[in-house]
């Protein structure tokens, strides 16, 4: 018999609700690989087994009633430690956050429980959530299942290492340049960014965020099949009045064209030859599946996007959060964040406000190109994933690591929704491709990640490395 801990959440739920397998089975299982691989992983920072078995035991209590258990019913999953979760701090890595112990969920994980999902642990994220990489200076370094020379991804590097390495099989992660998509590409495994306001979410144990945090922040699933995204999806995005960006749209929205565009380096991006074997290859299992691609040079701008997201998000920063840097002083934290502001000036009033403009008149640009071609194929990032940390060496480094980036950077200005879809191995490093779509047609995505899924052999659950 298969371990209960390597089942997909879309099989354990099926099991459980059958009364095949209880969810104490599976959170138990799950539980056990939990302590046999994150000693050598630390994706997980924190949890508490007699929580996950009470939450397991509640759900085999209402199936045996005969009701409803929930899309999830029984299924182990991780929270990030950036997001409220009652009764645990949301130290976001910080050491400043230590005792900030949540009062109430945030709409996202109270999803998850109404859904019937347990939660095994908060995973671990780099200080402010800042990097493509995770490590700081509170909870310590996570390291990639595959390849521990290689990073995790970041912010949502502990959610992608735990789900990769089999515990939980599905990863809640947050995404404003990446933090959900770069980890799951770096890890091997899939990972969605949803539209604005597609997925609830709010820190009741902190202020509400500025605009450019409020435009371009989502949470989102990670999981090793596009099934299993799809089903986590479904129960994170459930109403909650508490954030008033959610937006009531049908999860499966009207007929659409099966046409894709390819584009292999937007903007004359650096890209591997790898990657872009990966996206050819991507490109003729969709073909396969009946989709038409066509290969392009040229997409509605990104680069512009990437430099007014920056603009955005360092006006949020600049606004208090410079103290917050100094009081934590997290090397690797002060080191990237002094990256960025040396390469986006502070802008003014009127140059934040243009930024805003600007964004609509892009978003227009990008709306009526996925009119015509419902879905862009591009790179996740233009290189393998990176050596670990990186990122911190040099400015000249980091800015060699941001060319590569551009696809994860330019996006979340629009708000719309990006899938990085894991396509298989160079060696041990993991490749994957990155779709687009327009807003609030996470289907679309979903449904030609599935094709490029079928072509390929889906991730299962790894022993580190």
């Amino acid at each position: 018999m298969t371990e209960l801990w390597r089942l997909s959440a879309t099989d354990l739920a099926g099991r459980i609700r059958r009364r095949e397998v209880s969810a104490r089975e599976a959170t138990t299982a799950a539980l056990a690989r939990l302590d046999a691989v994150n000693p050598s992983l630390n994706a997980v920072i924190a949890h508490d087994p007699a929580q996950a078995l009470a939450a397991a035991d509640a759900v085999d209590a209402t199936i045996a009633r005969g009701e409803e258990p929930g899309l999830l019913a029984g299924v182990p999953v991780t929270v990030k430690v950036n997001i409220d979760q009652e009764g645990w701090a949301t130290t976001n890595g910080l050491r400043i956050q230590q005792e900030l112990v949540a009062r109430q969920d945030s709409p996202v994980v109270a999803n998850l429980r109404r859904a019937g999902a347990v939660i095994l642990g908060r995973t671990n994220t780099p200080a402010f959530s800042l990097r493509w990489f995770t490590r700081n200076s509170l909870h310590g370094a996570t390291r990639n299942p595959r390849d521990a020379a290689i990073t995790p991804g970041g912010s949502s590097g502990g959610a992608a290492a735990a789900t990769a390495a089999g515990i939980g099989a599905i990863g809640h992660g947050t995404d404003i340049g990446g933090s959900i998509r770069y980890p799951a590409y770096a890890c091997g495994i899939h990972g969605l960014r949803p539209t604005i306001g597609r997925i609830p979410a709010w820190n009741a144990s902190g202020a509400d965020r500025f605009i450019g945090g409020q435009l371009m922040a989502v949470s989102g699933p990670l999981a090793r099949s596009i099934a299993d995204l799809r089903l986590g999806l479904a129960a994170m995005s459930a109403a909650d009045a508490r954030d008033p960006w959610w937006v009531p749209a049908p999860l499966e929205g009207p007929a659409y064209p099966r046409r894709a565009a390819l584009c292999i380096a937007p903007e004359g991006m650096p890209v591997e030859p790898a990657i872009a074997a990966a996206l050819r290859d991507a490109a003729a299992r969709l073909t396969a599946a009946g989709w038409q691609v066509e290969e392009m040079d040229s997409l509605p701008p990104l680069g512009e996007c990437a430099r007014l997201q920056a603009t955005l998000w360092l006006a949020e920063t600049r606004r208090g959060g410079g103290a917050a840097f100094a009081r934590e002083a997290d090397p690797d934290a002060l080191a990237v964040h002094g990256f960025m502001e040396s390469l986006s000036p502070a802008p003014d009033l009127d140059a934040f406000q243009d930024a805003l403009q600007r964004r609509l008149t892009l978003l227009r640009e990008w709306l009526l190109f996925l009119e015509a071609h419902p879905v862009v194929l591009m790179p996740v990032s233009g290189a393998l994933p990176f050596a670990d940390h990186a990122d911190v060496e040099s400015l000249e480094g980091f800015q060699r690591i941001l060319a590569a980036q551009l696809t994860q950077v330019g996006l979340p200005l629009l708000s719309l929704p990006g899938l990085a879809v894991s396509t298989g191995l160079v060696g041990k490093v993991p490749v994957g491709v990155q779709l687009v779509a327009g807003r609030y047609r996470e289907d679309i995505l979903l449904a030609a990640a599935e094709a490029i899924e079928a072509g390929g052999t889906p991730p299962s659950p790894i022993d580190p490395a």
